[in-house]
């Protein structure tokens, strides 16, 4: 089944500048029929602009669905991958498999994976790990860094996110970051309707782009994609998306519905 055709407006961004990154996770949620409704509303939900790109993580059972019916503009990400190949290793899916499915994009890093739910959770040298495999079979990465409530309360919000960065820094070549972006979630935003304001959000991102530049090196930290993950809708996507180092946003419950869309439309023009 072709996909069907997606459509633009607007221009796109002038060479030399980042695209925004529009992502979409969905976490574990979703049936057959409330996806096959959301694909049809995204499908009529009109243009996206010329200088965005959009990509929805969504459950591994609902990968080939999107791949088959979701508009052609539109990418598809997992919201995990293993840190092995493919072999014994029971219940995990492998870079190459998603890659083999024609899926592009992996969020790796997120911080509800970091913390485990009811399980280990995944600390900064595996995601590294896993983001580097996935690297190497052809996939692009939206990495996941944040702070906690009592790290922020505490003024240790770049501390942890430097924590969180160093061993993709130290793992990852020039050239990988050219397919990595780094999604700043501040976990006491997620789910809970709290969202830093633009101007927090601005100076946090900032502040990665300087460690960024200072690590990585000035030509990386210049062209990163950063995301804001904490919380962003409709309602708050233009003052957001307005500021100066933020260039898209990781979108959780927003995704699930047409909201998605007042995000991707509150895309400045360039």
């Amino acid at each position: 089944m072709t996909r069907p055709e997606g459509s633009s407006k607007g221009s796109p961004a002038p060479e030399g500048s980042r695209k925004y990154l529009i992502g979409g996770n969905w976490k574990s949620n979703g049936t057959i029929a409330s996806v096959e409704k959301i694909v049809a509303d995204f499908n009529g939900a009109g243009p996206i602009p010329a200088n965005a790109e959009v990509v929805i993580g969504c459950p591994y059972i609902h990968i080939p669905l999107l791949l088959s019916t979701l508009r052609s503009d539109i990418e598809v990400a997992a919201q995990n991958c293993s840190l092995t190949g493919m072999g014994a290793y029971t219940g995990e899916i492998t870079a190459s498999q998603l890659k083999d499915l024609g899926v592009n994009w992996v969020i790796l890093g997120h911080s509800e994976r970091r913390e485990g739910f009811g399980m280990a959770g995944e600390d900064s040298e595996l995601v590294a790990k896993k983001t580097k495999m996935a690297l190497s079979e052809g996939l692009k990465v939206m990495l996941c860094i944040g702070e906690k409530k009592e790290e922020r309360e505490a003024g240790t919000t770049m501390d942890v996110c430097a924590e969180q960065l160093k061993p993709a820094a130290a793992m990852l070549s020039k050239e990988d970051w050219a397919n990595v972006s780094i999604a700043y979630e501040p976990v006491w935003a997620i789910g809970t309707g709290l969202t830093a304001t633009p101007e927090m959000a601005q100076e946090t991102h900032a502040s990665i782009r300087q460690w960024m530049s200072e690590n990585v090196g000035a030509d990386v930290a210049a062209a990163v994609q950063i995301q804001y993950g904490g919380s962003m809708k409709g309602a708050n996507a233009a003052g957001l998306l307005g500021q100066t180092d933020i260039d898209g946003g990781l979108i959780g419950g927003a995704s699930l519905k047409m909201d998605f869309f007042a995000c991707i439309n509150a895309v400045p023009e360039p």
